[in-house]
């Protein structure tokens, strides 16, 4: 069951279309997975198409609160509303699969057309970066073997992580598929996972390291996520 949600804000900034690529498909792939989130995309498109509507095309019918509403050429609204030009035939795109620690992956629709770097590993983690040119934002598949973890940190930015496969834990509690995990500066914590998992990343910072030796990672934390 999912338990973990994007935030009102975030959903309403990508129905408005104002997230990074990365946030818009981690958005998108949990909707994809989670009805409730599916249902709040949906009303919140709908509002925003009635405030498009009504900013885009009343003003050209009703001049003045005082006209009459039989004065409005009702047959031109539609006909302008409802000109589309010919939709051309779609082709269903064929599903796309990823491999990293010797596992094969199916990828979510949202993924299948980005451009995956080749897999780095490091030691019980394995990730791929994915091409979007965002600048500091990074965005990657995250894999972690059974028994793997992932140091002790925080972050100097906000890091996404979306669980597609498996599960893990930390001392925030645990997670699974589908859950939508968005933390920053304010969250301290080391992701466990006890039989492997699959997570996609989003990160526009390094992790900071907090523990021990760890700390001596620090100037490689760029590299995880």
């Amino acid at each position: 069951m999912i338990k973990h949600h994007p935030s009102q804000e975030l959903l309403q900034a990508f129905v408005n279309g104002e997230l990074p690529a990365s946030l818009s498909a981690g958005v998108a792939i949990h909707a994809d997975m989670c009805p409730a989130c599916q249902a709040n995309i949906a009303n919140l498109t709908e509002q925003a198409a009635e405030n498009s509507f009504e900013q885009a095309f009343l003003h050209q019918f009703v001049v003045d609160e005082s006209d009459d509403i039989s004065d409005i050429d009702f047959d031109r609204m539609f006909e302008e509303i409802t000109q589309t030009d010919d939709l051309a035939s779609v082709t269903p795109s064929q599903a796309k699969f990823v491999t990293l620690k010797g596992k094969e992956y199916k990828l979510p629709k949202q993924l299948q057309h980005m451009e995956f770097a080749s897999p780095m590993n490091l030691g019980k983690l394995a990730r791929s970066r994915i091409n979007l040119g965002e600048g500091e934002i990074h965005s990657s598949l995250l894999h972690i073997d059974p028994g793997g973890s992932v140091p002790q940190h925080t972050h100097h930015g906000y890091e996404l992580t979306l669980l597609l496969e498996g599960s893990f834990s930390d001392d925030m509690g645990e997670y699974h598929v589908g859950d939508f995990i968005l933390l920053d500066q304010n969250h301290d914590h080391s992701p466990v996972s006890e039989n492997g998992c699959l997570c996609f990343t989003v990160a526009n910072d390094a992790l900071h390291f907090t523990k021990g030796f760890n700390k001596l990672l620090n100037p490689f934390g760029s590299l995880i996520y």
